[in-house]
C-alpha cells in the first residue's frame, strides 16, 4: 500500500496531473505524468493578462499517485482488484519519480483481464514514455519531402 504522503486525494490533484502532465499510454494502462519543475499552462483573460489555472505542485513533496478506474474496466470486485495491482505495482516504482511528480494512473477496460506482469510491463513502458523527453513528431508527408521520396 502506498504511504499516505504518497496518494492523491484531491480531485484538484487528479486535474493537475492530468491537464499539465505529460500523457503516454501503453497496452491497458494510460498514465498522467506531471513533473513539478515542469511549467504550468495559463489561460489569457479578456484584458491580455496570463493567469495559472491550476494550482501548482510544491516541489518539496513526495512523489504522489492515484488511479483511475473505470466502470468500464468491471464490476466493484473487478475495478477493486486492478487498482490493488496498480497500486502494488506503483509503489514499487513511485521511489524513481523526482519529488513534486504527480502520477495518475488510468486503467483501460481490457486491464481486468491483463496478467499482472504484463500490467508491470505496460506501466513502466508509459512512465518511460511519459518521463520522456518531449520530441516534435513529423507527418509522414515531411518525412517523404526530407528524404527525397514520394
Amino acid at each position: 500500500m502506498l504511504a499516505a504522503a504518497q496518494r492523491l486525494r484531491r480531485s484538484s490533484d487528479f486535474a493537475v496531473a492530468i491537464r499539465a502532465g505529460r500523457r503516454a499510454a501503453r497496452g491497458a494502462v494510460v498514465v498522467h505524468l506531471h513533473l513539478a519543475s515542469a511549467g504550468l499552462p495559463t489561460e489569457a483573460d479578456g484584458e491580455g493578462q496570463q493567469h495559472e489555472t491550476i494550482e501548482p505542485v510544491h516541489a518539496a513533496d513526495a512523489a504522489r499517485a492515484g488511479f483511475v478506474v473505470s466502470k468500464a474496466v468491471g464490476n466493484a470486485v473487478v475495478r477493486n482488484r486492478v487498482r490493488r495491482r496498480l497500486r502494488h505495482l506503483v509503489r514499487e516504482r513511485i521511489g524513481t519519480l523526482p519529488a513534486g511528480a504527480t502520477l495518475v494512473v488510468r486503467a483501460q477496460p481490457g486491464a481486468a483481464l491483463t496478467p499482472y506482469p504484463r500490467l508491470g510491463l505496460d506501466l513502466d513502458a508509459a512512465l518511460r514514455a511519459a518521463a520522456a523527453p518531449q520530441t516534435r513528431r513529423r507527418s509522414d508527408g515531411a518525412k517523404r519531402r526530407r528524404d527525397g521520396a514520394g
